[in-house]
């Protein structure tokens, strides 16, 4: 066999075994779940939880707790979390939300946390909308927000896109699962491989409500201009707002973070009279004859 063919032969098969290998353990590489056992009890100064078990049709059951605000509620944040640990050291941002009068539930997704069942993302979407569908029987949507935290931000986008909710809040998304691995593996075919591949530009274009997206320019995982990009898709609905600096884990130690969180949770949206603005003046180039 000539040493060319043979060379060939060699770099596909370790293609191949690489393929596969990336294929089989991608859930390890993309979850970092803590796990707790079940007698666990949450507790978080100056916060008062309640801790809830959801069975799901397939046996598995989601663990979760709501975090109540002091003072008469003003609605729900239905807050889905990164890709790492549990709700457990989750929990220290509820009063980023609590603070301004929200009830906020937070979940652990399959395998994290207390919960329980085999993780897929049709497992999980179905998990996240029968959360929502119980918050529904609690309180209207117009009182339900969604928060999405990287990795949750593609769950949120799914949710709000099959739902109504009041807002739509995602907090470093990425455009799609699939873009951002290709960033660490761009000669491997993810659309085949990729069984998470979350497609937040998809799901974007049929959200009805409005869209606040915050990211950090200094954010290494999860470029920045994803988040450009996803505001181009809806428009009309979208408000992109940019914590200069912030990386991926750190925009909760800005002050403009919150500045921008207080506007989102307490500011309602105005209709503009465009025709009392400069919208439609035209600028011209060209220079005017003086008269004689």
């Amino acid at each position: 066999m000539a040493y060319w063919v043979s060379t060939i032969l060699t770099i596909l098969g370790i293609y191949i075994a690489i393929s596969i290998a990336l294929y089989y353990l991608q859930d390890y590489m993309l979850f970092k779940p803590e796990k707790l056992p079940k007698d666990f009890q949450f507790h978080y100064e100056n916060q008062e939880t309640k801790e809830y078990n959801l069975e799901t049709r397939d046996g598995a059951v989601i663990n979760g707790l709501r975090f109540f605000p002091k003072g008469e509620s003003k609605g729900v944040v239905l807050y889905l979390k990164g890709n790492s640990k549990s709700i457990k050291g989750w929990g220290k941002f509820a009063v980023d939300f609590t603070r301004h009068g929200y009830n906020v539930l937070m979940v652990d997704y399959r395998g994290f946390g207390k919960s329980t069942g085999k993780r897929s993302q049709k497992a999980i979407k179905r998990d996240l909308q029968l959360v929502y569908n119980k918050i529904k029987e609690q309180t209207t949507e117009d009182r339900i927000i969604l928060y999405g935290r990287s990795l949750g931000s593609g769950f949120a986008t799914k949710l709000a896109s099959m739902n109504n909710p009041k807002k739509l809040i995602l907090d470093a998304p990425y455009y799609s699962l699939t873009k951002v691995t290709a960033r660490y593996a761009p000669f491997m075919p993810l659309s085949l491989l990729i069984k998470y591949p979350l497609p937040t530009y998809k799901w974007l274009k049929y959200v009805k409500c409005p869209i606040h997206i915050i990211h950090g320019t200094h954010d290494k995982l999860i470029p920045y201009k994803s988040s450009v990009k996803l505001a181009q898709i809806n428009p009309d609905l979208t408000k992109l707002y940019t914590v200069i600096g912030g990386g991926h884990k750190n925009l909760n130690n800005f002050e403009s973070y919150h500045e921008m969180l207080d506007e989102i949770l307490n500011s309602e949206s105005k209709t503009i009279d465009l025709e009392t603005t400069s919208i439609n003046v035209i600028h011209s180039s060209k220079k005017t004859k003086k008269r004689a």
